[in-house]
């Protein structure tokens, strides 16, 4: 009437690769007299360091990839008409806009330059502005 559950276990090396896991069978007997078996794998304790290094690896080299973040930027200045930003890492500028209180355009060591671009990219708009009242009118 009553069964008894019978467990046995029997604990393995496993080879998965270049890691090798420890796994421990274990097998019991169901109601209706059937053995039943499932692999339990333990994970090696030089796991989770390896992670940790690998991550601060990785992190690292996006640091040294990437360079400077341009985080820490100094008060706008102003020069002819124009106000911009400088890096206090990396000497870098960008435009600034007064009455949004942002940062645009793209980043340049060189001021001149991102001006003639900011001219540019104005006398562009004002261009497709002045095809659209034609096209319009």
């Amino acid at each position: 009437m009553f069964q008894p559950i019978l467990k046995i276990r029997m604990s393995t090396k496993v080879s998965a690769g270049p890691i090798l896991v420890r796994a421990t069978t274990s097998r019991e007997l169901d109601t209706k007299g059937k053995l039943k078996s499932r692999v339990k794998r333990a994970i090696p304790r030089w796991f989770w360091p390896l992670g940790l290094m690998t991550t601060g690896v990785a992190g690292a080299a996006v640091v040294l990839f990437r360079g400077c973040w341009h985080r820490n930027m100094s008060w706008p200045m102003r020069v002819e008409g124009y106000s911009y930003q400088v890096c206090v890492g990396c000497g870098i500028k960008r435009l600034f806009d007064e009455n949004t209180f942002h940062g645009y355009g793209a980043y340049s060591y060189d001021l001149h330059d991102l001006i003639a671009l900011s001219r540019v990219s104005q006398n562009k708009q004002q261009g497709d502005e002045r095809d659209t009242l034609i096209s319009a009118g």
